[in-house]
């Protein structure tokens, strides 16, 4: 994949497109439900979120495990709204972004944090990133915007690569399967139907366990390493 000229241009796209917005609002395309977020309100959305889809699902996510003593990995991290609420549950957070900007901003987010770490990553390897083993991965609002599924699915062998036998990654990607790859597009993600991504999650070494948000732009996937 990594010397295909489509996939390094879409690749170029996305790290030239999300650059652009982020210079312009990086808040804003993050998380659009403002334009003029505050560091208070944008921090709280992102606490917010990991109320809503991580304490919620703390016995898939933890497995028995003291979250204060779990290494976690976010893909897609922008400007560090879910990075630094991560930070304040786990033991370590590892996060990347293509996006030198965005990158920027999240250091900026958890520059208090010494167990938080944020590296501008390929677009799609993690080879940026320790060759640690993990217990948790997690992308929200990130593969959704994604043109091509050879870079997705990139993506999920990689955090196979990293991830403990049994751990979970959860994490969106397009349910709506009329939205078909665009070369130069990096807003609107590819769309997965259920069995493309139950397919997606055997070739790459998970069991496809659970699925929510079929048909829609949060289409959720729980994604465990095969032992």
């Amino acid at each position: 994949m990594a010397t295909d000229p489509l996939i390094q241009q879409q690749l170029a796209n996305m790290r030239r497109d999300w650059d652009a917005r982020a210079k312009e609002n990086a808040r804003y395309y993050v998380a659009t439900g403002s334009e003029n977020w505050t560091d208070e309100e944008f921090f709280a959305s992102g606490e917010q979120a990991v109320r809503e889809e991580i304490l919620t699902d703390m016995t898939n996510i933890c497995q028995g495990k003291d979250p204060r003593q779990m290494r976690v990995l976010e893909i897609g991290c922008g400007a560090g709204r879910l990075t630094r609420a991560l930070s304040n549950l786990f033991g370590e957070v590892h996060a990347v972004d293509i996006s030198a900007e965005m990158v920027e901003q999240a250091r900026k987010a958890v520059a208090d944090r010494p167990h938080a770490h944020v590296y501008q990553n390929s677009g799609c390897d993690l080879r940026v990133v320790p060759d640690l083993e993990f217990d948790f991965a997690f992308s929200a609002i990130v593969f959704q915007h994604i043109p091509s599924r050879e870079i997705i699915e990139s993506y999920v062998r990689e955090v196979a690569r990293l991830l403990r036998p049994g751990a979970l990654f959860k994490f969106g990607i397009q349910g709506d399967t009329r939205m078909q790859a665009i070369a130069d597009e990096t807003w609107l993600g590819v769309g997965y139907s259920k069995e493309d991504a139950a397919a997606m999650a055997r070739r790459c070494g998970f069991e496809p366990r659970y699925q929510h948000g079929a048909g829609t732009q949060y289409f959720y996937q729980w994604f465990f390493k095969n032992a």
